[in-house]
C-alpha cells in the first residue's frame, strides 16, 4: 500500500533534520557540502551533488571493469561492492545515490524519534518516509544492515524485507532507475516481469519490522563501500560501484580510452601472429605501442 501522507520536496530537508537528529550522524545542508567539497557540479535544496543528466547518460553505456581503475587510480579503492543477489541483471542500474539508513529497533530511541516527527506532523517514520522523497533518476540505496527474513524473535517472524511489490513499483515508476537494499525484498515474482533492476541480500515472506529508521542522505555503509549522497551508482553483473561525483568525468573518459585499447589488442590477437605478452599491457615493440596509441586517439569519441 502507498503512503497516506507524502513528503512534499519543500519539507524534504525538514524531515531530513528531524530524522536524522538521533541517528548514528547528524547532517546539514552546510555539512553535506563540507564533506562532498570537490563535487564541480551544481546541487539539490538538501546539498546532494546532483551530477548532470548528460553524464548520467553516459554513464549507462559503461561497464564496471571500465570505470573501477580509474576511480581506484584516483586515491578511491573502497568504491566497490559485490556479492549480491540481482533481479534483472540484464538491467544496468545507474543514477544518483539517495541514502538511507536503518538500525536494529531500540523502543526508548524510537519512541523519541517518532514523537518528535508526530508533533511535526511528519507522521509514522517507516520505509515509505524516504520513498515519498524519491525523485526522477535518484537510487535509493538502503543500508539495512544486511537484515532478510531473520528468523524469529520472541515466537515472531523478525521480517527484513524493505519493500514487497507495490512500493518497489512505486521506486520505479518514480525514479526510472532501481534500488540497492543491503537487506532484504519479497514479492519477487511480481518484481521480476517490470524490468526493474534491484541488488539485495535475500528474501522473507514478512514486511519490515524490529528497525528504526536512523537517517536520510548521510553515509551509509554498503559492503566495504563507504556511500555518500549524490554518488553515481553503475551497476551491472558484475555488482555496484559508487563513482564520486567529481571522479564521474575521469571515470567515462579512462572507459573509453580502455574499450578502445581493448578492440586494437582483440584485432591484433584475431591475426594470430602475436603471443598475448606483445600485446597485453603496453606493448614492447616501439612501433606496435605507437600504433596502438594512434589508435586509441583516432577511436576516442568526439567532445
Amino acid at each position: 500500500m502507498l503512503a497516506t501522507w507524502k513528503v512534499e520536496p519543500a519539507l524534504a530537508a525538514f524531515v531530513f533534520a528531524i530524522v536524522c537528529a538521533h541517528g548514528q550522524f547528524t547532517l546539514t545542508k552546510e555539512q553535506v557540502i563540507a564533506y562532498t567539497a570537490k563535487n564541480p557540479y551544481e546541487r539539490f535544496p538538501d546539498g546532494r551533488p546532483k551530477v548532470p543528466d548528460e553524464l548520467i547518460e553516459k554513464v549507462k553505456g559503461l561497464v564496471i571493469e571500465e570505470a573501477y581503475g580509474q576511480v581506484r587510480g584516483k586515491g578511491f579503492p573502497n568504491q566497490f561492492a559485490g556479492d549480491w543477489k540481482v533481479l534483472n541483471p540484464s538491467k544496468k542500474l545507474v543514477g544518483r545515490a539517495f541514502t538511507v539508513q536503518f538500525m536494529p529497533a531500540r523502543p526508548d530511541v524510537a519512541e523519541g524519534m517518532q514523537a518528535e516527527a508526530t508533533k511535526n506532523g511528519i507522521g509514522r517514520l517507516r520505509n515509505q518516509t524516504v520513498i515519498d522523497m524519491l525523485g526522477p533518476d535518484d537510487v535509493i540505496v538502503v543500508d539495512l544492515f544486511g537484515k532478510t527474513d531473520g528468523g524469529t524473535l520472541f515466537g515472531k517472524t523478525d521480517g527484513g524485507t524493505f519493500v514487497g511489490d507495490k512500493l518497489a513499483y512505486y521506486i520505479w515508476k518514480t525514479t526510472g532507475t532501481g534500488m540497492i537494499v543491503d537487506g532484504g525484498m519479497f514479492w519477487l515474482g511480481r518484481i521480476i516481469p517490470t524490468g526493474m533492476p534491484a541488488y539485495y541480500r535475500g528474501t522473507g515472506p514478512d514486511a519490515l519490522s524490529n528497525v528504526m529508521l536512523t537517517g536520510i542522505n548521510i553515509p551509509i555503509r554498503i559492503g566495504n563501500v563507504t556511500v555518500m549522497p549524490g554518488d553515481v551508482v553503475l551497476g551491472d553483473e558484475e555488482g555496484l560501484l559508487f563513482i564520486p561525483p567529481h571522479l564521474v568525468k575521469d571515470a567515462i573518459d579512462a572507459a573509453e580510452s580502455t574499450r578502445a585499447r581493448d578492440e586494437w589488442i582483440k584485432q591484433k590477437m584475431d591475426l594470430g601472429k602475436y603471443k598475448s605478452s606483445e600485446l597485453y599491457g603496453r606493448p614492447r615493440d616501439p612501433a606496435l605501442a605507437k600504433e596502438l596509441e594512434e589508435y586509441i586517439k583516432t577511436h576516442q569519441p568526439k567532445k
